[in-house]
């Protein structure tokens, strides 16, 4: 039995989707976000481009089948963010922090909980999801056994309703296309101050409209130009009780489950953006001459160095595969390869998209080029969705940890730390 990396004919049809969507509509959002100073009217100006990618059925692709969707497995969605990242790191943020939205209600919501906010995402409208999950003062502590300190959002029962008050930072989407909030946010408090994580973290959805959400900021980044990151204030903010998912507590592994579920995508993004600047170097060292008698590709030096990023970019594209793959093949339940893939993805395009600028020069400093701008935005990889130091890392330390780890079930596609009963 050979291993196998052919992609079967759905899988390739997303990917040529993607890429025909990529070429004909997200080559857009530049000259769409272009005139605004502001970071919320440049990612309100992305609206009709993201309605766009919802009628040819993206946001679908987030959605299990049996609620209205037509679900792309981890790896296909994987596909999909390479091929449009290559184009544009925004309009993918977007989807991508929908999907984080509402991963919660797939992985662990109920049946009725599902019916009632799934098939919302179906309607080909511009829907947008968010978690709220970053508290103000940062958000690596969130699971941290001491009650005094993490999360500082909570939700207390009143009768049958959760009343949440807190703030939040760099909440994708969670500004909704008018400043009115999205059409869900799925909301990681605690409902008790004084019990640890393990037996208070919780999700809580909260529904576009609801009375004392309010979004008080916007945090302007040097990349993502268009990509939503508001701080959002819950004040006394009422929902329904059976608006928790799971039970309290059931937040550490809600939260995991979601960020492993952004890890192989981000890998894919990583891909998508280092493409595009490999294609940039590539075309400008087989025609630029820079003033010499040959083209620059002729100098060995800039040759070797084409060919270490061309190698960069086939490793993480198939670190990217295996780790959305092993997602799939285990429920989401084991962390290792997503955590990994995140932080070797990440840091990889921030050395890849150096040494395309390296190889440029110094045009590549200016707006000039796109690279200065490609490199603005993988700068944010590391740090975002998880920062590589403050939680991915620490994520694969503790497996290490773990009594029973197994450092060969993640290349079998087996658990790397079997729970227990």
């Amino acid at each position: 039995m050979t291993l196998s990396f052919e992609l079967s004919p759905e899988q390739l049809a997303v990917r040529m989707q993607a890429r025909q969507v990529a070429n004909d509509v997200l080559t857009g959002v530049a000259p769409a976000i272009a005139p605004f100073p502001e970071p919320e009217d440049r990612f309100y100006a992305l609206q009709p481009i993201y309605k766009k990618l919802a009628e040819l059925g993206f946001l679908k692709g987030l959605v299990p089948n049996e609620y209205g969707g037509a679900y792309f497995d981890n790896l296909t969605f994987s596909l999909a963010a390479e091929e449009l990242a290559r184009v544009d790191i925004n309009v993918p943020s977007a989807l991508l922090g929908t999907g984080l939205g509402l991963n919660p209600i797939i992985n662990f919501g109920t049946h009725e909980q599902k019916q009632r906010w799934l098939p919302l995402f179906c309607d080909g409208k511009a829907r947008l999801a968010a978690i709220a999950y970053t508290e103000v003062t940062g958000g690596a502590n969130y699971d941290s056994p001491d009650p005094t300190v993490g999360i500082q959002t909570f939700a207390r029962r009143d009768g049958n309703e959760w009343v949440i008050n807190g703030a939040k930072h760099y909440t994708t989407n969670a500004s909704g296309w008018d400043g009115n909030g999205a059409d869900l946010i799925s909301v990681v408090c605690r409902t008790d101050p004084t019990l640890p994580p393990s037996e208070s973290l919780a999700v809580i959805v909260v529904e576009r409209g609801t009375p004392g959400v309010e979004i008080t900021g916007m945090i302007d980044t040097i990349g993502h130009r268009a990509t939503n990151s508001p701080r959002v204030e819950f004040t006394d903010v009422r929902v329904p009780a059976d608006n928790l998912i799971g039970t309290p507590g059931d937040g550490l592994d809600i939260v995991a489950t979601a960020f492993s579920w952004t890890c192989s995508s981000i890998g894919a993004a990583c891909v998508g953006r280092m493409r595009a600047a490999f294609d940039y170097a590539y075309e400008f060292a087989k025609t630029d001459h820079r003033s010499g008698p040959v083209p620059v590709i002729d100098y060995q030096n800039a040759g070797y160095m084409l060919a270490d990023i061309k190698t960069r970019i086939e490793a993480v594209r198939y670190f990217s595969w295996k780790a959305a793959d092993h997602f799939d093949h285990t429920g989401g339940k084991d962390r290792e390869l997503a955590n990994q893939v995140k932080i070797f993805a990440s840091e990889t395009a921030v050395q890849v998209v150096y040494d395309a600028m390296r190889l440029v020069g110094v045009d590549a400093y200016t707006n000039l080029t796109p690279i200065a701008a490609i490199m603005e935005d993988v700068l944010c990889f590391p740090v975002y969705d998880g920062g590589n130091m403050g939680v991915r890392r620490r994520n694969i330390h503790n497996l290490l940890k773990q009594d029973g780890f197994d450092p060969l079930a993640a290349s079998e596609n087996r658990l790397s730390v079997i729970p227990p009963a």
